[in-house]
């Protein structure tokens, strides 16, 4: 029955052992699953032909098909100044935004999308050859709301003010207009691709006899200083084709970025992550898709319009955390919580009743025996310890002659004479003195 609860007992303890570190590895599990599960971010992206989205959704696939630990939720909106909405007021963590449309006062850019172009077009006939020519006639805004900040800049910088009339038109609304003659300029901001170019020849008819006539911006240099949003763009001759070539020469204008922003309190390592797979996407699908050509690394520069999210810089600057950067501390504290967890071993290890094996034991208690013997009080008493000693020296030696070992065998001799001293002087002592040598 003894032995039965002594297994009893271990096997208890061994269990709450076995519940305890399945507790502690189970937890450690779910905090490593949790570092390491991939972060998604909501990006919110519009354009009026949904090209946007498109474009996004298959870089989104593209993450998830590479597990990449930065993955993209797609939240697609009517436009970018939609777009903009839905990001100043926390919606979303990222959006594409065009740089002069919005509340961008949290954003922090991540890459520059594509560069889009203003353009002035005048209908044949209208006589409109330059801004100064505009005044008593009606401009057509495609896209209406969004290109209201480059309308006041432009009334701004050439004093236009009621002299104009600028009115605000759909996409759709655009070929119907220009057929119409509702206006006899329509302004445009479009990126210089081939897909877009095409649209602005489908709207206009495509015939060359109806090509209309680029208006230029002179004074595109004096706006983008004001306006940090623009910059002057020359638009290369014949961009538009046409016969004659349209422009015939190049022509300078206002060019704006859009750009994929953050939000500015996105843990930089996220960011960073993110670009990094990003571009990888990039240049795995640019063949497929030429619209991804125009994504680039942003404005670094400190004073740039948008200013770059720290963990963007950090990629395009080749600064992100080296190896040791990040988990240098970690190297340093394993010595440690290694030490921590053997103490903790042998704590557990003697919790389980395990004990040092019985020679080792018995040898331990044979070495504090002289203290007892000192203490002894009686002659029986002494008797009884010294029947100890004997079996266990006995017992001992035998084990030590067994296993050959000279060293434990030389230890046994001089235990037992140093014992057998220790009892002879306390025997004396209990006998008195009539029982001493003179």
């Amino acid at each position: 029955m003894k032995n039965y609860s002594i297994v009893l007992t271990f096997w208890t303890r061994a269990l709450l052992l076995a519940g305890l570190a399945g507790v502690v590895l189970g937890a450690g599990l779910i905090a490593y699953r949790f570092y390491d599960r991939p972060t998604t971010l909501s990006v919110a992206v519009g354009s009026f032909d949904g090209e946007a989205a498109r474009i996004a959704s298959i870089i989104a696939a593209r993450l998830e098909a590479t597990k990449s630990t930065g993955r993209l939720k797609i939240v697609p909106t009517d436009s970018a100044l939609d777009s903009a909405k839905t990001f100043a007021a926390g919606k979303t963590d990222l959006a594409i935004v065009r740089a002069d449309v919005g509340d961008l006062s949290q954003a922090r850019s991540v890459a520059l999308v594509a560069k889009s172009v203003l353009m002035m077009l005048a209908l044949p006939g209208s006589g409109v050859t330059g801004i100064d020519k505009m005044k008593g006639h009606t401009v057509g805004v495609v896209g209406g709301e969004i290109n209201q900040k480059i309308v006041d800049a432009l009334k701004k910088e050439y004093d236009l003010g009621d002299k104009v009339t600028f009115k605000n038109l759909t996409p759709a609304d655009t070929p119907r207009a220009i057929k119409a003659k509702e206006a006899s300029v329509f302004l445009l901001v479009i990126p210089l691709n081939e897909k877009y170019l095409s649209l602005v020849r489908r709207f206009f008819g495509g015939a060359h006899h109806s090509f209309p006539a680029l208006v230029p911006i002179e004074s595109a240099g004096a706006i983008a200083d004001v306006e940090g949003a623009y910059e002057s763009f020359d638009i290369p001759v014949g961009t538009l084709r046409g016969s004659p070539p349209v422009p015939d020469a190049d022509l300078t204008t206002l060019r704006v970025g859009s750009y994929l922003v953050a939000n500015k309190k996105l843990d930089p390592d996220t960011i960073t992550a993110l670009t990094q797979a990003l571009v990888t996407a990039r240049n795995d699908l640019v063949r497929d898709q030429p619209l991804l050509a125009g994504l680039t690394a942003p404005d670094t520069d400190p004073g740039a319009y948008i200013p770059v999210h720290p963990g963007a810089a950090a990629y395009y600057n080749g600064t992100q955390q080296s190896f040791m950067d990040k988990y240098g501390n970690w190297i340093y504290l394993t010595p440690m919580v290694l030490g921590a967890l053997a103490s903790i071993f042998a704590t557990a290890w003697r919790f389980l009743g395990f004990r040092p094996e019985p020679g080792e034991a018995t040898l331990r208690s044979l070495f504090a025996l002289p203290r007892r013997i000192r203490e002894v009080k009686s002659e029986a008493e002494l008797a009884e310890i010294e029947n100890q000693v004997d079996q266990a020296l006995d017992t001992e030696m035998a084990n030590a002659i067994k296993s050959e070992n000279a060293q434990d065998i030389a230890t046994l001799v001089s235990l037992a004479q140093r014992l057998e001293d220790s009892i002879h002087r306390r025997r004396l002592m209990l006998a008195g003195p009539a029982a001493r040598p003179d």
